[in-house]
């Protein structure tokens, strides 16, 4: 029996994936539920399993764009699991192919001896001019050569002149090129791959987010050191009892919450000439994974403690890690936290994430001189940017949006652990 191995749909709105790599050649024998092929959408890389076992047949190549419902390959269920490797046909293809090289090492080496002696020589060609010989004027500029070349850097060695006995005339000064450099033995080679569907998809997605919003970004410095001293001082405690680290993206997350709910406008969304605005938080969180940037969403993070937060980063993050992420776990989300200092980022200008209207950069935290009281103090500082759609969100609540981040963040047991902290962490 035939099977038809047809495209699955990966999710909604979803109509088409693209052949990313076969994971299995054409004839192999392949098992039940085993990874044939690795499939690009706009939004994720997804694995496709085999639907049955037996001998498979393939129906797309490689870079290959199928819609949804399209037949990709054939499975033969029929057909028996080989008993061998095959390694006496490949070693019997491996000593025919060796027969082959050597005959036709013959055939090239007569070819090569005959184009050899049937070419004519250099000194017996008609087409091949006979080089000039050097004069004493070979090389010489004209004073109007000299000029030129002099406005353009250049010396009269670097030029071959074709006036004549080989001077150099004005038209080859002009018409020279000065050096951008000479190789110096590195290598110079370049490489050309076609980008992935997922890859395609966010590249037209970020031009998209630049050209059809009026993004703008607003910065602020935040003082970690409250947030230091709680996790030094319940940061085992919290691991021991939760098994996740206490980390800062619970904080960030749940003071993004706090500022959403005081600023709402952040928390919505253009559609044409109506502006959506949500009662829940649906944050998006910015991870690196082996396919490029990924942006899994924590659903309802209003209502998740900070072992919540740190517990669904955690499960988010393992799974972009390995590949396992799903369209809808990256699907929806109102607002998005971007992390760049985990690479080193001092300061950045984040895109946001279209249809959303904002988007809040971290960075990295640098122990930093501030004013403290009128006396300066060594602080871990961290800097913050939020990029914004001022089609709906304006300067006053951007500011203030990004201040109230900032007031939770200075100030968290009063602000995110309603003062008492064992409890908010669940201790």
């Amino acid at each position: 029996m035939i099977l038809e191995m047809k495209v699955p749909s990966p999710g909604e709105s979803i109509t088409e994936v693209e052949i990313a790599a076969w994971l299995v050649a054409d004839g192999d024998y392949v098992e039940k539920d085993q990874a044939i092929a690795e499939v690009d959408s706009d939004k994720a890389t997804l694995e496709l399993p085999a639907e049955a076992s037996g001998i498979i047949t393939l129906k797309a190549e490689e870079g290959d764009a199928v819609a949804v419902g399209e037949v990709v390959c054939l499975i033969d269920t029929a057909a028996e699991k080989p008993a061998g490797s095959g390694s006496e046909s490949s070693d019997s293809k491996t000593s025919e192919s060796k027969g082959d090289e050597g005959s036709g090492d013959k055939n090239v080496e007569k070819e090569l001896a005959k184009e050899q002696k049937e070419a004519p020589t250099k000194e017996d060609s008609k087409d091949t001019p006979k080089p000039a010989s050097k004069t004493y004027a070979t090389g010489v500029a004209s004073p109007a050569a000299k000029k030129v070349l002099a406005e353009k850097n250049m010396s009269a060695s670097d030029v071959s002149g074709t006036g004549k006995d080989g001077r150099i005339t004005k038209d080859d000064a002009v018409k020279a090129v000065p050096s951008m450099g000479t190789p110096t033995g590195g290598r110079r080679g370049e490489s050309r791959s076609r980008l992935s569907m997922l890859r395609r998809k966010v590249a037209e997605r970020l031009v998209n987010a630049k050209n059809e919003t009026a993004m703008l970004t607003t910065f602020n410095e935040v003082d970690m050191s409250a947030i230091f001293k709680l996790r030094g001082e319940y940061k085992e405690d919290f691991k021991n009892k939760h098994g996740v680290g206490l980390g800062f993206m619970s904080f960030f997350t749940l003071a993004a919450v706090r500022a959403l709910k005081e600023y709402p406008a952040v928390n919505s969304m253009i559609d044409g000439q109506e502006m959506i605005s949500y009662d829940f938080c649906d944050i998006s969180i910015a991870v690196s994974g082996p396919k490029g940037l990924m942006v899994p969403v924590i659903r309802n993070a209003e209502n998740l403690t900070f072992r919540g937060v740190e517990s669904e980063v955690k499960r988010l993050a393992i799974r972009a890690r390995d590949g396992q992420i799903t369209v809808d776990e990256m699907t929806g989300g109102t607002f998005t936290i971007s992390n760049g200092g985990v690479f080193g980022s001092m300061l950045s200008t984040p895109i946001i994430n279209p249809p959303q209207s904002a988007i809040l950069g971290m960075h990295n935290i640098v122990e930093r001189p501030v004013a403290i009281d009128g006396h300066v103090e060594i602080r871990p500082i961290m800097y913050l940017a939020v990029s914004y759609d001022h089609r709906i969100i304006d300067g006053k609540e951007s500011v203030g949006f990004l201040v109230a981040i900032k007031e939770a963040l200075e100030n968290p047991t009063e602000l995110l652990m309603d003062n008492d902290v064992k409890r908010a962490l669940e201790l």
